[in-house]
């Protein structure tokens, strides 16, 4: 018999995440429901003064209103909100969060970039396949930020938060999302990358057999473009990612304008703008860190959270 569920509602720059979990008779930590809308209410937070649009901030409102009816379908003992880069760099997140305030009666908890990165490497604690791992290395891509870990004899021993999320620096670097994704733009989005990991002193210090684990959309959406494809579901899908799959389906991708990346199966379109940068970063990621590939996670964030809160 599972005990009181918690409900987390994690408000991202790309999209908005909800997890209601429960844990049963053993302290095993379970999933009852998740769902993902892709609100992007991180769009110009590359801009010098990022603010968030009143768009964004309407659609914010909305996903955040829908996916709080999720929750109290299952009566949560405990409903947690969460905001990371996008509310937390943009110069008007305060006025979002009191819109949400008014809409919902909720409060939301700001993260900093600290408590995101930590709260993750929690999350992927919880994830049973990962029970026999020591030492491994984790990394989270989202819109607004990347978050990078290493874990030594499970405890984490180095933990920060990169502004080198999705949205971000599409923004930066693409020009024109409907176009294709070139080779230049490819170069500077992994000489960036490349850069801003060197100078954040984030060290690639663990032994050679260290793992590297990747949470996030983007790896996810690696996984339902290839399920799609096989005509499975997520779950029949590899979690083992190899590097050379995320370069050719880079070169398959950055080759197609925006109006056939959203025709691909399993890519959702509201990510079709980003998706090609999101790849080049998490390839530069593995050839930075000397990683054959990534194997991929679905515990994150949310889960760090529920555990939290059902200590």
């Amino acid at each position: 018999m599972s005990g009181p569920s918690v409900a987390v509602i994690d408000i991202g720059s790309n999209s908005i995440k909800i997890l209601v979990a429960d844990r049963d008779k053993s302290d095993v930590l379970n999933a009852r429901h998740y769902r993902t809308i892709d609100a992007r209410i991180g769009a110009g937070i590359s801009h010098a003064e990022p603010r968030l649009s009143e768009d964004g901030m309407a659609r914010g409102v909305e996903a955040v209103t829908s996916l709080l009816a999720d929750a109290s379908a299952h009566t949560p003992a405990k409903t947690i909100l969460v905001a990371t880069s996008a509310v937390r760099d943009a110069r008007n997140g305060a006025d979002f969060m009191a819109r949400v305030l008014a809409a919902t009666g909720h409060t939301i908890r700001l993260l900093s970039g600290d408590e995101e990165a930590n709260l993750i490497g929690r999350g992927l604690t919880c994830d049973p396949a990962l029970a026999h791992l020591r030492d491994f290395y984790v990394f989270d891509l989202g819109g607004g930020s990347l978050e990078c870990l290493a874990f030594r004899d499970r405890r984490i021993e180095q933990a920060v938060s990169l502004q080198l999320g999705c949205v971000r620096l599409t923004e930066k670097f693409v020009t024109d999302a409907s176009e294709p994704f070139t080779t230049n733009q490819a170069v500077a989005v992994a000489t960036y990358t490349r850069d801003v990991i060197r100078r954040s002193g984030f060290a690639f210090a663990l032994p050679p057999t260290a793992a590297a684990i990747g949470t996030g959309g983007t790896l996810t959406t690696v996984r339902t473009i290839a399920a799609a494809r096989l005509n499975q579901t997520l779950a029949q899908t590899s979690a083992g990612l190899p590097l050379e799959e995320l370069c050719a389906l880079l070169d398959h991708l950055g080759t197609l304008p925006l109006a056939d990346r959203r025709k691909i199966p399993g890519l959702p379109a509201a990510r079709a703008d980003v998706f090609p940068t999101a790849l080049a970063t998490m390839i530069t990621v593995a050839e930075f860190g000397g990683f054959t590939g990534f194997e991929n996670s679905l515990y994150n964030l949310r889960w760090g959270l529920a555990a939290e809160a059902m200590e």
